[in-house]
């Protein structure tokens, strides 16, 4: 299948009821101000978030030494997005913002809407699976050139249709205000994060200063997504002198297909390489609409799933507190996704509370839900040296 055959369905899923939760956001267009540009990198910081835990949940509901190679290519695109991330927060902090993570306003329950997107697409936690594979797509699928506005003219307001379109109104914005305001990029350089404090699969963070490092991480990040234009392949070999890998939408073809890319593929060809064995049946399979609230008060399940989501917003306070300061913070947060994985596991290791969902085969699963309780505690937590401060303690 090509690209452009496998973009014109995507935004049919069936498998989600439930409204999808969307961050309140105002007219998509240029920012022309700097208070606007911030709130658009925001907007970013919260997109490049909000992938993470179904990328995570995709990843985590394989199960047990099947997939391997599937396993392998969803840790990458999930490793980027944390760079993507730690980029876009350099970007907020250049320009005087501060990156906001820790907060309940900040992250929605899923399924969610992404901020900005156009259509509807729910975003879903599903489990490793076509429409998991299929929700990667969507997210990472490469511009289309009759969607991007023409010279001068303002994006659609409704929304972009492509994460790379998202960004490329972010930096029209960016340079424009550039020219306008010399004292753009005044923020403080100690909320930089270089990559001394960052361990990623492809790719490297690096502060931004002014408006070419601000371009640059902007290439960064659409470009890991969905290539190089016209080609299957990211801009790590060109820009760090890092090994030739193809970019997220790529990878994500390449599981669909259950083929890899050889090396004179092009984004119209689809894979033709090697073959990619995917054993689509071995995942636990979970509701994608699971709330902590399905699970009985007092069951070992339930527990399971709050001490999960207390875990979580331990990974939201070291991102928050990495972006804003503290950047050794962000050593910690590799191990505490490791901590999440192994809390996930205990919880499809038991069969859905709801005996019908059990007798289809459904098991119990994480929510990735976050209240101001939940964000509290883990606070206290990280506060008294457990988990993850525990090995920063070890590193400094």
């Amino acid at each position: 299948m090509t690209t452009r055959d496998l973009l014109t369905g995507l935004t049919g899923f069936t498998d989600i009821e439930a409204p999808l939760a969307e961050l309140e956001q105002p007219p998509f267009e240029i920012p022309r101000t700097v208070p606007k540009l911030r709130h658009f990198l925001q907007a970013a910081l919260a997109l490049e978030f909000l992938t993470i835990p179904p990328y995570l949940t995709a990843m985590y509901t394989i199960r047990p030494e099947a997939n391997r190679e599937a396993w392998y290519a969803l840790r990458a695109v999930v490793m980027e997005e944390m760079l993507h991330m730690t980029l876009v927060a350099n970007m907020l902090n250049a320009v005087g913002g501060k990156p906001v993570v820790a907060d309940p306003e900040f992250v929605t329950d899923y399924p969610a809407k992404l901020p900005y997107a156009r259509e509807r697409v729910p975003i879903a936690l599903r489990n490793f699976g076509r429409e998991a594979v299929k929700t990667g797509l969507w997210i990472e699928r490469p511009e289309r050139m009759e969607d991007l506005p023409g010279t001068g003219e303002e994006p659609d307001p409704r929304g972009w249709t492509s994460i790379g379109q998202f960004y490329a109104t972010i930096r029209e914005g960016l340079v424009r205000l550039a020219e306008r305001h010399p004292d753009l990029f005044s923020g403080d350089l100690a909320h930089q994060i270089g990559p001394e404090d960052f361990y990623n699969s492809g790719g490297m963070a690096f502060p931004v200063t002014d408006l070419a490092s601000a371009l640059k991480a902007i290439e960064v990040i659409a470009e890991q997504g969905e290539g190089v234009p016209g080609s299957i392949y990211n801009p790590d070999e060109r820009l760090f002198g890092q090994a030739r890998e193809v970019a997220h939408y790529f990878r994500f073809m390449e599981i669909y297909e259950e083929r890899r890319y050889g090396p004179l593929d092009t984004p119209a060809s689809g894979p033709t390489g090697p073959a990619m064995p995917v054993d689509w049946a071995a995942a636990y399979r979970i509701d994608p609409e699971a709330k902590v609230s399905d699970y009985p008060k007092g069951s070992q399940v339930r527990a399971a799933a709050e001490q999960f989501n207390l875990v979580y917003a331990r990974l939201l306070l070291l991102l928050d507190r990495s972006f804003n300061g503290e950047p050794k913070q962000l050593q910690a947060a590799v191990p505490v996704m490791l901590e999440l994985r192994d809390l996930a596991w205990q919880l499809y290791a038991n069969p859905h509370p709801d005996p019908a969902k059990a007798a289809r085969g459904v098991h119990a699963s994480a929510t990735f839900e976050i209240t101001r309780a939940e964000l509290t505690a883990a606070a206290a937590e990280l506060d008294a040296g457990v988990g993850a401060a525990a090995l920063l303690a070890a590193l400094s």
